[in-house]
């Protein structure tokens, strides 16, 4: 009999990565247009956006399968509130790139902590209950607040620029790769840091595209871009083939 069951969230493909790191630009790019160019400010655009996460997360809990558009508009929700987050607590707040990096990387460690001593395990192939789903959309949303602080970090704090923190981030996820196949690595692991990672790769790369050619990007509309990256998402949920991860029904198969 087979003891494997689906989650609601999409298998980890080629497909997923592709339509994440898209999702993870846009967030950037359409966190940058309601906080800077419709001038909401960082307080306000993080209260649109954590009051949309909130409800697309509900409604990610309470449905009964996985479906693709509610699962990467709650990914895209994430991301933009992790933008304007990550925004509010390095310049309204005062914190800087580094010290908003460091706060977070300590809440993400404790949160991951919590979700594995609660459950035991922190594989996503095991979401599939609501306290689970809590831990995931929590994890989730921490680890883009953290990319995006991470790659501002990168870029302005470190000096590597938009397109040099483009090809730190990228050659990061080269690396992990090179891990992945070649290396005796956790595969959980490997999959949170890529998660993570992904992240400020998009929070780099909508900053290259949006920025003001004096600070180094290539100053394109802001709406123009979310709108173009928002239509490559549909397009890629539409014709790429997408499934539900499934997760084992055995309880000794549930450590990470």
């Amino acid at each position: 009999m087979d003891d494997r069951s689906s989650t609601k969230v999409p298998e980890v493909t080629l497909t997923f990565w592709i339509i994440k790191i898209a999702a993870t630009t846009l967030g950037e790019t359409g966190g940058d247009t309601v906080s800077m160019t419709l001038d909401w400010g960082y307080a306000a655009g993080t209260a649109l956006f954590l009051s949309l996460l909130a409800l697309l997360v509900a409604g990610q809990v309470v449905a009964k399968r996985f479906h693709p558009f509610l699962y990467w508009a709650t990914i895209v929700a994430s991301t933009t509130a992790g933008t304007t987050m990550a925004d509010f607590a390095d310049r309204s707040l005062g914190v800087g790139y580094s010290g908003g990096t460091a706060i977070l990387v300590v809440l993400l460690m404790l949160v991951l902590g919590l979700w594995h001593r609660t459950l035991g395990s922190i594989s996503v192939e095991t979401v599939n209950t609501a306290r689970a789903e809590t831990f995931y959309w929590i994890t989730i949303t921490l680890s883009q607040t953290l990319g995006t602080a991470l790659g501002d970090w990168v870029a302005d704090t470190g000096g590597a620029g938009y397109g040099g923190g483009v090809l730190i981030f990228g050659a990061a996820l080269l690396l992990l790769m090179a891990a992945y196949y070649w290396a005796n690595v956790s595969r959980v692991t490997l999959f949170w840091t890529a998660f993570i990672l992904t992240r400020p790769l998009g929070a780099t790369v909508g900053d290259l595209l949006d920025k003001p050619a004096s600070e180094g990007g290539m100053n394109l509309s802001r709406p123009l871009a979310s709108a173009i990256l928002a239509a490559f998402i549909v397009v890629c949920i539409l014709v790429l083939p997408q499934r539900a991860g499934t997760h084992p029904g055995q309880p000794e198969a549930l450590s990470s």
